[in-house]
């Protein structure tokens, strides 16, 4: 088990860099002095004007999509022989809206990001950090991924394979100084519900929790090496009810957050 330690160091890769908790993940990697290598799909300028003005070492930048193989081989390739002291594995998306009204390529591709694109990630780097005996993964689950998520169903439930798979793996490696963090955020303030299509319905267009402060609390705990950590009060007592009550009582309290409000007026049409 890595033990805890007061700030990283080494060389650190960042995905969903670009805004939100990835944003605010290597913002923090930089003023503890890390090597960057900030990752997304999109532009990647403003996350880069922001740590150049701290003591990080090198930046890099790269924009490639991790819902592809290619865009895994992409990183990969950048990353070349460099050993990765830290990876920061937080790209993921959401699709919000019923499931068999979603296009299909629009399903595969939160499937491909959040869970293939993610898993094969963490295999690669993984490899080269239990090869080495010393390394640090921190995972961006959910606490979506304890409950059934109805329109917001692959999600939900690509977030529930990841949250599991992290503690598993921090199973696997506990005799070895690799730790795995997995943290669940709740509602956040990012742009995961305007990409998501979810900005009509309930959990959109409620409150959310600062994306700094999400950060924060998944950096403390992957400095302590803790398995898992929870974002938010509130969102621990919520995820501690979702686990107790019964599945069909949860995914009806979800449908309440996470519907529509234009597929409420077609169905009281």
């Amino acid at each position: 088990m890595s033990d805890t330690i007061d700030k990283l160091s080494g060389f650190c890769v960042v995905t969903g860099a670009s805004s939100g908790i990835g944003q605010e993940l290597a913002k923090l990697a930089a003023r503890d002095g890390c090597d960057l290598l900030l990752v997304a799909d999109r532009g990647l300028s403003e996350t880069e004007a922001m740590v150049r003005g701290m003591r990080a070492g090198s930046i890099e930048t790269l924009k490639c999509d991790l819902g592809t193989e290619s865009g895994i081989d992409e990183l990969v390739g950048r990353i070349g022989d460099r050993q990765v002291d830290v990876l920061m594995a937080n790209a993921g998306h959401g699709q919000g809206n019923a499931f068999l009204d979603q296009q299909w390529s629009d399903i595969k591709h939160v499937i491909d990001t959040n869970i293939t694109g993610t898993v094969s990630l963490i295999h690669k780097v993984g490899q080269g950090m239990r090869e080495r005996d010393v390394g640090r993964i921190l995972v961006t689950g959910s606490i979506a991924g304890h409950m059934p998520g109805a329109f917001q169903l692959v999600y939900n439930s690509t977030k529930a394979f990841i949250d599991d798979f992290c503690v598993g793996l921090a199973n696997e490696l506990k005799e070895s100084k690799v730790s795995i963090t997995c943290l669940l955020p709740g509602v956040t303030d990012t742009h995961f519900f305007e990409r998501a299509d979810m900005e009509d319905t309930e959990a959109g267009q409620g409150d959310k929790a600062d994306p700094a402060k999400v950060a924060k609390d998944g950096y403390e705990a992957l400095l302590e090496g803790d398995t898992q950590v929870v974002s938010g009060f509130m969102n621990k007592v919520q995820t501690m009810f979702a686990d107790i009550l019964p599945d069909d009582l949860v995914a009806q309290m979800h449908r309440r957050l996470a519907e529509p409000e234009r597929h409420k007026e077609s169905e009281t049409a």
